[in-house]
């Protein structure tokens, strides 16, 4: 087995469109035949744009030929806070390994590389929506669960 990392580009737009979809699909109990169409378009036009315009970066993980992981981060900014007073967050996305490969650092290394880019982006902080498959990652990474955020639904 031989793992390679590719900082993901424009000319992967549809692998990384079917990999959202996929890692939708587990994260989600969703079967097979579950209609996921409109998310597909929509992640596709999500790609083009954030991917051209730097607010997006996501690393695909190949064995050969094979796509066997993933992993995303959004850049945004909001109003500076005394917790983040750049106002410049990341948020990782799409973290997605394929379960023949799992418990190989595989997770880990995709993480490594994302968390990179949130510096190179100049981030004050980093957060995630976790599986709990993935908080034991998570959590050894120094994740630590927020208190006080909430979302209401529109």
């Amino acid at each position: 087995m031989e793992l390679v990392w590719k900082k993901a580009s424009a000319a992967d737009l549809e692998l990384l469109t079917e990999s959202r979809v996929e890692t939708l699909r587990a994260a989600n109990g969703l079967s097979a035949d579950a209609d996921m169409e409109a998310v597909r378009a929509a992640s596709r036009r999500y790609y083009a744009q954030a991917l051209a315009c730097g607010t997006h970066a996501a690393y695909l993980v190949f064995d050969g030929e094979k796509l066997v992981g993933t992993g995303g981060v959004s850049f945004f900014e909001v109003m500076p806070t005394v917790c983040s007073p750049s106002g410049k967050k990341a948020y990782i996305m799409n973290m997605y390994t394929h379960p023949l490969y799992r418990r190989r650092g595989i997770a880990k290394k995709t993480l490594d590389l994302l968390i990179a880019e949130s510096r190179a982006h100049g981030a004050d902080s980093v957060s995630l929506e976790a599986t709990a498959m993935g908080r034991p990652l998570y959590e050894s990474y120094g994740f630590t669960a927020m208190e006080h955020e909430m979302e209401y639904v529109l």
